[in-house]
């Protein structure tokens, strides 16, 4: 396996690429998420075809996720159970 394309995980996104190099070292902005790492490798079609380049921080996965975030997930799921109390009749 040779790499031969490179772009960032959000340029990945929705796609399914034969064979993944992914680099889940920190970069210098220091902005690398479990968000990141997820969309990276879950790109290809296995894990048998995803190779990481180096060693990664085990914190990436460990580190909750940030209030804001907690907030707007618990947001988005009280909209769709009002959601779907709202159109239950809809289904019948």
């Amino acid at each position: 396996m040779m790499q031969a394309y490179s772009f960032t995980d959000y340029h990945a996104q929705g796609q399914t690429i034969p064979y993944v190099l992914v680099d889940l070292a920190q970069p210098p902005t220091r902005q690398l998420t479990a968000f990141n790492a997820y969309v990276a490798l879950s790109r290809s079609s296995g894990k048998d075809t995803i190779c990481l380049i180096r060693d990664f921080d085990d914190t990436l996965f460990t580190t909750p996720a940030c209030e804001i975030l907690e907030a707007e997930d618990t947001r988005l799921r009280e909209l769709d159970r009002s959601t779907q109390e709202s159109i239950k009749h809809i289904r019948q």
